[in-house]
């Protein structure tokens, strides 16, 4: 048999044994779960796990390697990857390379033959923790010792915001949207070029004066990585564009526009990551499949009051998915929309931002005359 060469210890003193590939450095970070059946290029460049090691319950990765088309972000940021059983030989007329040359690449360390059903329950059960990844040598108090004198970092969105602005544009463009990277996946910039939009992609840091300077039709509020009280930079920017410009928000960008009309956020025990979650749409009753990655959420009894109107709920633990204000034109999810990976079901939402400029665009022009 052969012979472990890696394995994590978490902040509990549990260990798991495996194969180390990619990255070898030791690193901590913290530990969570997705239940998405494919997508895991999409998962390791998506810049909402920066600091996090992520346990594919899937138990097969690898196998269709990585795809110059797939990539969420130019450089991966996760923590870490945690899976059972890794194919280093993929099979797929799009691969460019392996996962495993990715990983060593971006100097992202995983280990496979780990029992990722027992760890994802572990998880469940007992919550996210912070986790190590290291050699089988080092001892579960040397673990703990480290895990203990790393700190908790709080900068992760400036750490993966662009440093400077940069543009997506599209043929015969009817809108031009200005979006606040926070960590944002680059299939939300498809996205929005497909419904027409040209993209100008700023800092986190931007500040409301310069957006409005650029005169978009709309602004778009990104995904990213950590915790929404983080970043009250980004808060205090849309509390200062709400109502002059239509504003959507996804993920974190949800939990940022919350934060901006009053509400509060929470850390959820163990999150939601994958591309199986029930979603009800309040408005018109229907339910989507949805693509989440996030371990905030919003606290709902924290909106009453205020301008928001809550339009969607989870429906496995009735966490809020969804808010308005129609009023100022600014809607915000939790789930992602884009899908990559996961669903197709909420498309609609690019259309209702689109809906929302057009309107606003038509409100400025009969104001004009």
């Amino acid at each position: 048999m052969r012979q472990f060469d890696r394995k994590i210890v978490l902040e509990d003193g549990s260990e798991y044994y495996g194969y180390g590939f990619g990255g070898r450095e030791d690193r901590v970070c913290e530990i969570v779960f997705n239940t998405s059946m494919a997508g895991y290029q999409e998962i390791v460049s998506d810049l909402s796990y920066t600091d996090q090691m992520v346990v594919m319950t899937y138990p097969l990765i690898g196998n269709y390697g990585i795809c110059e088309e797939d990539y969420e972000c130019k450089i991966p940021s996760i923590g870490g990857l945690v899976v059972y059983d890794y194919n280093d030989n993929p099979s797929n007329f799009r691969c460019v390379k392996a996962l495993s040359e990715l990983l060593e690449e971006d100097n992202i360390p995983a280990i496979s033959g780990v029992d990722t059903r027992k760890l994802a329950r572990s998880i469940r059960d007992l919550g996210s923790r912070r986790v190590l990844i290291t050699s089988p040598e080092t001892t579960v108090e040397e673990a703990l010792s480290t895990i203990a004198a790393t700190p908790v970092p709080h900068d992760a969105v400036r750490r993966v915001s662009c440093r400077k602005r940069w543009y997506s544009r599209t043929a015969d463009a009817k809108y031009h949207v200005v979006a606040i990277d926070c960590g944002i996946k680059l299939n939300i910039i498809r996205s929005l070029n497909r419904w027409g939009c040209n993209v100008t992609i700023v800092p986190f840091d931007t500040s409301a004066e310069e957006i409005l300077f650029m005169k978009p039709d709309g602004v778009f509020l990104s995904n990213g990585p950590g915790d929404p009280e983080d970043v009250p930079e980004v808060t205090a920017t849309v509390g200062q564009l709400l109502g002059k410009v239509p504003i959507f928000g996804i993920c974190l960008g949800h939990q940022i526009i919350s934060l901006a009309y009053g509400g509060k956020t929470y850390k959820l025990k163990f999150g939601h990551r994958g591309g199986n979650h029930p979603v009800k749409n309040l408005k018109t009753g229907k339910i989507e499949m949805t693509s989440q990655n996030h371990s905030y959420a919003v606290i709902p009894e924290s909106l009453a009051g205020s301008r928001l109107e809550i339009t969607h709920r989870n429906l496995l633990d009735n966490t809020v998915e969804g808010a308005e204000c129609k009023a100022d034109r600014v809607f915000s999810v939790q789930y992602h929309p884009e899908s990559a990976p996961g669903p197709q079901d909420s498309q609609y939402l690019f259309e209702h931002f689109v809906e929302y400029m057009k309107e606003a665009k038509g409100h400025a022009q009969k104001n004009r005359y």
